[in-house]
C-alpha cells in the first residue's frame, strides 16, 4: 500500500533519474484519471522530463486519442494486457517521449467480475530502444477501497518506470 508521501518520494526520484539520463516520459491513464501525471508534475523541475499526460477513461478516448483498436477492446475489454500495450505504444508515438506508462483497471467499488475482480489493474511500459520500441506489461490485484486501489496503482506504475530506466 502506498500513501501520498511515498508517491511523492517515488516521483521525486523518478524525475531526478529521468533528468540525469536526459529521458522524457508520457502517461496514458484510465483508472487513475491523471493521478500518475499529477504525481510526476508535483515535483519541481518535472517540466524538463514530462512530455504528455493522456486520460483515456472511456473506450472511445482510448481509440481516438491513443489508437487502441476497437476490435482489441471488443475482444478483450479495456482492462487487459493487449489494451494497455496499445495505450502505452500510442502514448509513446504521440508524445515522442522516451518512455510511456499506461494503466487500465477496476478501482471499484463496482464494475468487477469473476474474471476481473475489483482491484485488477493492467500496466504497460513502452520504451524507445534505438529505432525500435520495447513494451512489457503486468497485471496486479490490489485490495482496499477505490482510493487505495488507485493510490497503489500510481505507486506501482511509477516504480515500474524507475525499474525500466535503471
Amino acid at each position: 500500500m502506498a500513501d501520498h508521501e511515498s508517491i511523492f518520494k517515488l516521483s521525486e526520484a523518478l524525475v531526478s533519474e529521468l533528468a540525469a539520463s536526459g529521458k522524457t516520459i508520457s502517461t496514458a491513464e484510465s483508472c487513475t484519471g491523471g493521478w500518475i501525471s499529477k504525481a510526476i508534475t508535483d515535483v519541481d523541475g518535472s517540466s524538463t522530463v514530462f512530455a504528455y499526460g493522456l486520460v483515456s477513461y472511456s473506450n472511445g478516448a482510448k481509440e481516438s486519442l491513443l489508437g487502441v483498436q476497437p476490435r482489441t477492446l471488443d475482444e478483450n475489454g479495456a482492462v487487459s494486457e493487449v489494451v494497455v500495450r496499445e495505450m502505452a505504444d500510442g502514448a509513446l508515438r504521440l508524445s515522442g517521449a522516451d518512455i510511456a506508462v499506461a494503466v487500465s483497471g477496476i478501482a471499484g467499488p463496482t464494475g468487477g467480475s469473476e474474471d476481473k475482480p475489483v482491484g485488477t489493474v493492467w500496466f504497460a511500459w513502452s520504451l524507445r530502444d534505438g529505432s525500435d520500441t520495447k513494451t512489457d506489461a503486468s497485471c496486479e490485484h490490489f485490495t482496499g477501497d477505490r482510493e487505495l486501489v488507485r493510490e497503489s496503482t500510481v505507486a506501482y506504475a511509477i516504480q515500474g518506470v524507475r525499474e525500466r530506466i535503471a
